[in-house]
């Protein structure tokens, strides 16, 4: 199983010609079954998706039924276990709080790999492989 990061749920909303590509790319891994997420990569597609800065902001009802939608795949809660684990893995791999979460929320589904664009393509933290399938 593979975990999804924020940005592919963002690219796949998106209607910025010049990230065409990445959005059907998102698309095409979002028709796949063998992934997962967090409700903190919920939680952020929700606030970057709907905020008034956004070029193709969608309204809260969209992003809404976009989250339901996307609760199709396993989703992991962040608990008081993955907090503890985030804070080791933050110090251990010199990441942010909120990747680390990623990290340890995907680890804690028992994904392999994390597919995103944000963290460093090929890197392995302790078990859990990034992977950046846009490259």
């Amino acid at each position: 199983m593979r975990f999804i990061d924020t940005n592919i749920l963002l690219y796949a909303i998106s209607r910025d010609p010049a990230e065409q590509d990445k959005a059907k790319r998102a698309n095409g891994i979002l028709a796949e079954r063998d992934l997962a997420l967090s409700v903190q990569v919920l939680q952020e597609f929700y606030v970057q998706a709907t905020r008034a800065s956004r070029p193709d902001t969608i309204s809260h009802r969209q992003a809404v039924l976009l989250i339901e939608s996307f609760r199709r795949f396993p989703v992991q809660d962040i608990t008081t276990g993955i907090l503890m684990a985030a804070l080791d893995t933050r110090q251990r791999f010199r990441l942010s709080y909120w990747d680390a979460a990623i990290i340890e929320a995907s680890r804690a589904l028992g994904c392999t790999y994390v597919l995103s664009e944000d963290l460093s393509d090929g890197q392995d933290y302790g078990g859990v492989r990034v992977a950046n399938p846009f490259r």
